[in-house]
């Protein structure tokens, strides 16, 4: 059995047996399926951008000892094994199907359209909030230039995002598909 009990689901530092956690008051956030647990209340606060709570705090909660969490382990029923498909299911991998009309980035790309053809040119930064920013955070002012390049940026982040999403073979572009911000 592991030396940690769990993993930060924001920064996967190792969470100690007997060691406290924090999680999320939001019921969603602790569903058996796909339970969340952070190792600091920076890492749960983290998780409130993409989670667009109303209401919600960070619960302090102590890890079960090594004991206690074998023992849980041991009375849970083993997960039971996917059923074999019948004779008139084919043992192929399931057909996916797509509700809905195409979107055009796919209606583009299956006329042979580049991506980079379909977006425009557009400023996708709102200036007066970033120059806020920059003169909060140093105080120095800021060339409107500069949203021109940011712009870029973000598109070429989306554009990575998009990528990662047709990886998945989806059509949704989720917080997981963005690359993580260099500091």
């Amino acid at each position: 059995m592991a030396e940690a009990w769990m993993k930060c689901t924001e920064c996967r530092t190792e969470i100690a047996y007997g060691s406290v956690y924090w999680q999320c008051s939001v019921s969603t956030c602790n569903r058996s399926r796909m339970p969340l647990y952070f190792c600091s209340v920076v890492c749960w606060d983290s998780h409130l951008a993409s989670a667009r709570h109303r209401d919600a705090w960070a619960e302090e909660v102590r890890a079960p000892t090594k004991e206690a969490w074998a023992k849980e382990q041991a009375a849970a029923p083993p997960p039971s094994p996917p059923p074999a498909p019948t004779p008139t299911q084919p043992s192929a991998a399931p057909v996916r199907r797509v509700v809905g009309d195409a979107s055009p980035v796919t209606a583009a790309a299956a006329e042979g359209v580049k991506l980079t053809e379909v977006v425009d040119k557009d400023i996708l930064i709102v200036v007066s909030k970033m120059k806020k920013y920059i003169k909060d955070r140093s105080g120095f002012n800021c060339s409107d230039a500069v949203a021109e390049y940011l712009s870029d940026h973000v598109r070429a982040v989306c554009d990575e995002a998009i990528r990662a999403a047709a990886r998945d073979e989806r059509r949704t572009v989720l917080d997981r598909d963005v690359p993580r911000a260099r500091r």
